[in-house]
């Protein structure tokens, strides 16, 4: 892979990042600090629980395994936990995760883009970890943002403003 799409690699999948963490602080600043906490059913997770796992899988694929630190998750309890943490405290934690998993990804070597690494016992090249935990990152993005129009009955305008019937240009 060459240096400039290297860079361009990186900073799309930052760039996808950014959008999705602040598109999840809309959603909390769209919410009581109730519905933090709330799952719309038994099988469904909270917003609070969604953020706690997308913090677990940017930290143990990004921060443990791209960024070279020990692995300390404890997958189960990003779902168990039902209380304890308010808007702030989620969106903070959300925030210094990404702020992290963002600066280890625009620091990344081509030799490392391309080294096989053993996470959550996958194995994934550097570009294929960056791929999961983007993608990822946009899944639950769309599940929260689902649940809090359920919540409140309104849009969140992510695309406000921008036009979005505009044909492509060949």
């Amino acid at each position: 892979m060459q240096n400039d799409f290297r860079k361009e690699f990186t900073e799309q999948a930052v760039y996808r990042n950014e959008e999705n963490t602040k598109r999840i602080i809309k959603c909390l600043e769209e919410i009581d600090e109730a519905e933090t906490g709330k799952a719309p059913n038994y099988h469904s997770n909270s917003i609070a629980n969604l953020i706690l796992h997308l913090c677990g899988n940017i930290n143990q694929y990004i921060i443990s395994a791209l960024g070279n630190n020990s692995d300390e998750r404890e997958r189960d309890q990003e779902f168990s936990i039902k209380e304890g943490y308010t808007k702030n405290e989620v969106a903070k934690k959300l925030t210094i995760t990404t702020t992290e998993a963002n600066r280890i990804i625009s620091n990344i070597s081509n030799e490392d883009l391309g080294k096989i690494y053993v996470v959550q016992g996958f194995n994934l090249s550097g570009i294929g970890i960056i791929i999961h935990v983007t993608e990822h990152f946009s899944y639950h993005t769309g599940q929260i943002a689902f649940w809090v129009k359920q919540l409140k009955n309104w849009g969140l305008g992510f695309y406000a403003g921008i036009e979005l019937n505009m044909k492509n240009k060949n």
